[in-house]
C-alpha cells in the first residue's frame, strides 16, 4: 500500500503513476484466447468439448451439455427460506430499478411536414456468462439477466463452467428466478466463442454480457463486432472519500470489500485528516487478521492499495475524476455537495451508511460497471445494452419539395451524383 499527501513534493508524479498503472491481461492471454476462438469458429462444438475436457476436467457427452429448466426450478425450491427471500428481494429491486430505464419510442411531424422518429426493440438473443465452481455469483446473474428480460429479450442463454462436473445450485436458483431460457455447461473463452459464432447445438446470440476471468474478458473483447458486449471488464476498484468522523473500522472494511475479489483489485482512500489515515491503515491490518479471504485481500491491498491525504475533501474531487473509479463512496455528512463536483465514476454511494456492498446485491442499480478509468466514457450495464434504436422518416411531395433542393446541392458538392439524381428525379415528377 502506498501513502501519498498532496502537499508533498513529488505528489503529482506519484499520483500520475497510480492513475496510469495497468492491471490488465498479458499478451500471452491475448494470444491464447485468439487460438481458442479460432478453434471454436472452425471446429464448432468438437472444439468446445475438447477445451471443456482439458480445462474443466469433464466430458460433456457424459455430464450433458445443458442443464434443464427443471433442475434450476428444483434448486430454487430447495434454497434455505431466508436465502430464497434475500434472492427474491434482490431480484425485485433490480427489476424495479431497470424497468424505469426502458426508453420510449418517438414519432412526430416537424414544421416541414417530415415524419420523424425512433423505435426501440430488444435484440433477439443475449448470452450471459456466469463464473462457475466456487467463484459463483448469483448476484451477477441477476444483474445481467433481469435487464435483458426487462428489455424484452426473448432468448436468454447462460453459459457457466462446471469444473469436475460441479454445479452451483445457488446460481441455478438465480437462473430460474431471472427467467433464463437455456443453461449450457461450458465456460472460458470457448464459451464466449460459442455464443458469438455458434457451435453445433449452441445457436449464436446478438449480445454477450457477464463477468469472468482475464481469458473471458479478452474473449469478449476479441468477438466484439461479431456480437455486442457489455464492456471490456478489468480488475475491480473502489475509491472511498471519508473524513475523520467515520469509524475507521467501517472504512477499512469498505476498502477490503473490494480487495477480497482478486489480487489485482485496487482500493483507494482519500481523507483530509492524516491521523485518520494512519488509524485506517492500522485497522486494515486488524481486519486482515480475521478475514477468511485475507490471502487475496492482503495481496491486493499491498500491491494496489493507496491512502491519499488531501488538504480538503473538495480537493479530492478532481483527483477522483482522474481515476474515474468503478465504485465511489462519499462517506461524509453532505455527500451531495461532493457528488455535484464529481464527473467520472461508475456508481456513487452517498453517505456514511451506504457501503458499496449494498449496491452489489439488493439496492437495485446495476453492479456491472466500467473499470480501468473507462467511467470517463462508459456507463454501467443497463436495459439499453440489450436494445437497439431504429430511426425512421417519411416525406410527402410537399416535404420533399422543401428539403430536396438542399439535398441535391449537397450531394453534388460531395461528388455523389447518384445521390443527387435519386432526389432530383422526384422533384421533376412533382412539378
Amino acid at each position: 500500500m502506498i501513502r501519498l499527501d498532496t502537499r508533498d513534493a513529488g505528489f503529482a508524479d506519484a499520483f500520475t503513476a497510480l492513475v496510469d498503472g495497468r492491471r490488465e491481461a498479458s499478451a500471452d492471454v491475448t494470444r491464447d484466447v485468439a487460438a481458442i476462438i479460432r478453434a471454436v469458429r472452425d471446429e464448432g462444438e468438437a472444439a468446445v468439448a475438447a477445451f471443456t475436457r482439458k480445462l474443466d476436467r469433464h466430458d460433456l457427452s457424459d455430464t450433458g451439455w445443458q442443464i434443464e429448466p427443471a433442475a434450476c426450478a428444483a434448486a430454487y425450491a430447495a434454497l434455505d427460506p431466508a436465502l430464497r427471500d434475500a434472492l427474491d428481494l434482490a431480484a425485485a429491486r433490480i427489476r424495479a430499478y431497470h424497468e424505469r430505464q426502458r426508453p420510449a419510442d418517438s414519432d412526430y411531424t416537424d414544421a416541414a411536414g417530415v415524419r420523424l422518429g425512433a423505435r426501440w426493440r430488444a435484440v433477439d438473443a443475449a448470452g450471459l456468462y456466469v463464473p462457475g465452481g466456487r467463484a459463483a455469483y448469483p448476484s451477477s446473474l441477476l444483474m445481467n439477466a433481469i435487464p435483458a428480460k426487462v428489455a424484452g429479450v426473448e432468448r436468454l442463454v447462460m453459459v457457466t463452467p462446471t469444473p469436475d462436473g460441479q454445479i452451483n445450485d445457488l446460481v441455478l436458483a438465480a437462473a430460474h428466478l431471472a427467467g433464463v431460457d437455456e443453461v449450457w455447461r461450458i465456460g472460458g473463452a470457448q464459451a464466449i466463442a460459442a455464443l458469438a459464432y455458434g457451435a453445433g447445438r449452441i445457436r449464436p446470440v446478438d449480445v454477450i454480457t457477464g463477468p469472468g476471468n482475464a481469458w473471458v474478458a479478452e474473449a469478449k473483447r476479441q468477438v466484439y463486432g461479431v456480437v455486442g458486449i457489455d464492456m471490456v471488464a478489468g480488475p475491480s476498484e473502489i475509491v472511498v472519500v471519508a473524513d475523520a468522523r467515520n469509524d475507521p473500522q467501517w472504512t477499512a472494511a469498505d476498502l477490503l470489500s473490494q480487495a477480497e475479489h482478486d489480487v489485482t483489485t485496487q482500493s483507494i482512500l482519500f481523507t483530509d485528516d492524516a491521523d485518520y489515515a494512519t488509524r485506517v491503515a492500522a485497522v486494515v491490518e486488524d481486519e486482515l487478521a480475521i478475514l477468511p479471504t485475507a490471502a487475496v485481500a492482503r495481496t491486493a491491498w499491498e500491491a494496489n492499495g493507496a491512502i491519499i491525504v488531501v488538504e480538503s475533501l473538495d480537493a479530492a474531487c478532481p483527483l477522483v475524476d482522474r481515476l474515474a473509479p468503478e465504485h465511489l463512496q462519499l462517506a461524509v455528512d453532505d455527500p451531495q455537495a461532493l457528488f455535484d463536483r464529481v464527473r467520472h465514476a461508475g456508481s456513487v454511494f452517498l453517505g456514511r451508511h451506504t457501503p458499496e456492498a449494498i449496491g452489489d446485491y439488493v439496492a437495485g442499480p446495476n453492479h456491472v460497471l466500467p473499470t480501468g478509468r473507462r467511467a470517463r466514457f462508459a456507463s454501467g450495464l443497463s436495459v439499453l445494452d440489450f436494445m437497439k434504436r431504429t430511426s425512421f422518416l417519411g416525406l410527402d411531395e410537399a416535404a420533399l419539395a422543401t428539403l430536396g433542393p438542399a439535398t441535391v446541392a449537397l450531394a453534388h458538392a460531395e461528388g455523389l451524383p447518384a445521390h443527387a439524381r435519386s432526389v432530383a428525379l422526384r422533384l421533376r415528377l412533382n412539378r
